[in-house]
Formats: C-alpha cells, sequence, structure tokens
C-alpha cells in the first residue's frame, strides 16, 4: 500500500500535527511504501517571510526525523525540491471546474477568519491533488478538515482519467475518527492559524504555561466534570492507552476533580512523552549538511515516483508532440 500525505512548515508543529498525522506516518513505514513531505509551497498561502518559512521548513523536517521517520524506510522530501508537481498542478487546473473550488470549506472557513483571499487560497486542493496523483498514493492519512480535499482530489483524478484515459490513482482519505479533531487549547480545532497550539518541541516553562492556560468550564470542584467537549480531557488522552482513558473518565465523573491540578499532571506527561526525541532532534538541528543529504536523496526517489504520471499525463493530453 502507497501511504502519503505532507505536513505545513508554516509554524512550530504541534501535537495536532503529530497525532493527527505524524504519528500514524511513523507507524505506517514499517509495512507500507510511506511517502512524506513538507509542503512549504502550501505554506506560501499564509507565510510571507521568506526567512520564516526557511526556519519553518527546517524545523518541520528536523521535527519528522526526531520523531522517527526513517529516511532509509521511506520517501521523504520537501515539496518545491520536486518541480514536477507544479506542472502537474497546470494539467489538473484545466480539469477542475470552478464551482468544486468554489464548494471548499477550508477556503470559506479561512475566508470567514479574515484570512485574505489570494489565488494561491483558492487553488489550494488543485496543488493538494497533483501531491497526491503525482506519486500515486493510494491511502492519504489527513485530519476530518482535510477530507473534503480528498474528495476534490479523487473528482480531479476522475475527470482527468474520463478526458484522457486511465492516468491517476484514485486516492482514499484515512481518518482516524478517535483523531479527526484534537482542540487547542481554546478548545477549537488546534491550528497554527488560530494561535491556540501546544508545540512537540519547546521549553519546559513555555509548555507549562500553554498546558495550564487550557480553556475549562466553571463545574464547581465538588461536582462531575463533563467529558464530552472537554479540551483538558481530549488532550490528555491523547497519551493515553484505553485502561487509562478509563480511569481518567472515572476521575473527571468523580466529585472533586481540580483542574488545576490535571493540567500539571498533563504538562508532566507531554514534557515526559517526548524526552527521548530531544536530543536526537538536537542532533538534526546541529548538523544542516546531513539533513540536506537526507532530503537530496528524498527528493530523488520522489522525481523518480513522479515522473512516471508525469509524464504519462504530459502524453495522454497531448504534450510529446
Amino acid at each position: 500500500m502507497r501511504v502519503l500525505s505532507g505536513i505545513q512548515p508554516s509554524g512550530k508543529l504541534h501535537l495536532g500535527n503529530y497525532f493527527a498525522m505524524m504519528k500514524r506516518m511513523i507507524d505506517y513505514q514499517e509495512n507500507n511504501e510511506l511517502f512524506a513531505f513538507i509542503v512549504n509551497y502550501h505554506a506560501l498561502t499564509s507565510v510571507f517571510d521568506a526567512e520564516k518559512l526557511r526556519e519553518g521548513t527546517f524545523d518541520a523536517v528536523c521535527d519528522f526525523l526526531a520523531l522517527g521517520l526513517d529516511p532509509d524506510k521511506s520517501t521523504f522530501w520537501v515539496q518545491s525540491d520536486v518541480p514536477e508537481v507544479t506542472e502537474l498542478t497546470w494539467l489538473l487546473s484545466n480539469v477542475t471546474g470552478m464551482g468544486l473550488l468554489e464548494r471548499a470549506h477550508s477556503y470559506k472557513d479561512k475566508m470567514a477568519k479574515g484570512i485574505p483571499a489570494n489565488l494561491g487560497l483558492f487553488s489550494y486542493p488543485v496543488l493538494m491533488a497533483a501531491d497526491i496523483l503525482a506519486f500515486g498514493g493510494e491511502r492519504v492519512p489527513v485530519g476530518k478538515d482535510q477530507k473534503q480535499h480528498l474528495e476534490i482530489a479523487r473528482d480531479i483524478a476522475e475527470r482527468f482519467n474520463t478526458a484522457y484515459g486511465e492516468t491517476f490513482v484514485l486516492p482514499d482519505a484515512d481518518i482516524a475518527e478517535d483523531l479527526a479533531t484534537i482542540p487547542g487549547i481554546d478548545g477549537q480545532k488546534m491550528s497554527k492559524s488560530y494561535g491556540n497550539t501546544i508545540e512537540i518541541f519547546t521549553d519546559e516553562k513555555t509548555l507549562k504555561k500553554k498546558v495550564m492556560s487550557i480553556k475549562t468550564d466553571t463545574t464547581p470542584v465538588d461536582e462531575p466534570k463533563p467529558i464530552e467537549g472537554n479540551a483538558l480531557f481530549e488532550l490528555y488522552s491523547l497519551f493515553l492507552n484505553e485502561k487509562e482513558k478509563e480511569e481518567l473518565k472515572e476521575r473527571f465523573i468523580t466529585p472533586g476533580l481540580k483542574y488545576g491540578e490535571v493540567k500539571k499532571e498533563l504538562a508532566g506527561v507531554v514534557w515526559d512523552y517526548f524526552a527521548p526525541y530531544r536530543e536526537k532532534r538536537e542532533m538534526y538541528a546541529n548538523d544542516k549538511a546531513e539533513v540536506a543529504r537526507i532530503l537530496q536523496k528524498g527528493a530523488n526517489k520522489a522525481s523518480e515516483a513522479a515522473s512516471y504520471y508525469v509524464e504519462l499525463a504530459r502524453k495522454n493530453v497531448g504534450l510529446d508532440y
């Protein structure tokens, strides 16, 4: 099974990125053909500072490698290092209806949040489709918010195949329902765009501050605490097995639980969970030459895979005169 997904370097990677995508991708590499990449072209829709994008891209690469992505077991690259994707984006654009893009929830949500509209933001799903179709991605691990984009990618692939003949694999979204939407410290979906994240690699003081600021309800101490929609419960549960989740649930529904004490516990749990990865991340952060070597090797492998589908698409549309 060819599993493929990418992540944006538009800010420090956080718990939502880790549990909804990164951890799952790392787990997949053992028994699947894994393609993982840093989508810096996509980040251009929201990052307009060149240095910030450079730093964010490098940091995301270091994070992924430190957390266990093995470049020898997978194909790992930076999006802009494989230009076949941008050519394919143009080929796909010509079979993509305006109405399909106008119905994209993500675009409308970002507009509602006050994010300035531009063509890149509007045509984001076409570039995402190219990211997937260029490599023959069969299964794409994504969060619930990206489900529609996967449906758009399938739609575009079907339209292209109908118009020009069988060319692309139709991808399927892989959504872990229990991780569909990971809450941020304000209770909304955790997102760099909303500034409500808990970063994976941060100093202990900042981590504690973030965790202690998780929004909770005003239920009195001597009453049971709600479980549904409780950001603190949901975030803590990410680090627990099923038995431990049940024990945490019992604590919440038993009168006497103090949110402040649970937050302090969670800060310690998060810090300890990522402790084994910090030294490895520091190693990559201080060895840019090694990171560059890994990414070049990954880009070469990715380009070879993309060439098959892009050359087939070029032939099928008639560009092989």
